[in-house]
């Protein structure tokens, strides 16, 4: 079993978390109190859909690499390092695009950060 993809795998989960948690509390509902939102197929009810399906739909993906990290944690092939490589990859530039697009204010890209190491170094 491999320490540094079940962390990384955690760190996932715990993002997924927060990000619909606080996503929903924070900036959705927040959005959705406004009364200038698109009004899409003859109101504003298909925006307001999309635009929280769309929110937690990331939380989902959180959770799938997290679930392939752990499946990769326990059953380790030659094709697992490629696979790890791109997840690595994927996460620091996450972690870089939050950083630079929020100038370091918003909180996740140290975690998306931490998470690319540990893939890197579960790879």
């Amino acid at each position: 079993m491999s320490t540094a993809l079940l962390l990384a795998a955690a760190l996932l989960v715990l993002i997924s978390a927060a990000h619909s948690i606080l996503g929903e509390r924070y900036f959705l509902i927040r959005l959705f109190r406004r009364g200038d939102l698109p009004k899409l197929f003859g109101g504003d009810w298909f925006t307001r859909r999309t635009l929280r399906f769309a929110w937690h739909l990331t939380s989902v993906a959180y959770l799938g690499f997290a679930a392939l990290l752990v499946v990769m944690a326990r059953d380790r092939t030659a094709a697992h390092s490629g696979v790890l490589a791109v997840i690595a990859v994927t996460f620091l530039v996450t972690g870089l695009v939050a950083a630079v697009a929020s100038r370091g204010q918003h909180l996740s890209w140290p975690v998306f950060l931490a998470i690319a190491i540990l893939a890197w170094l579960g790879a």
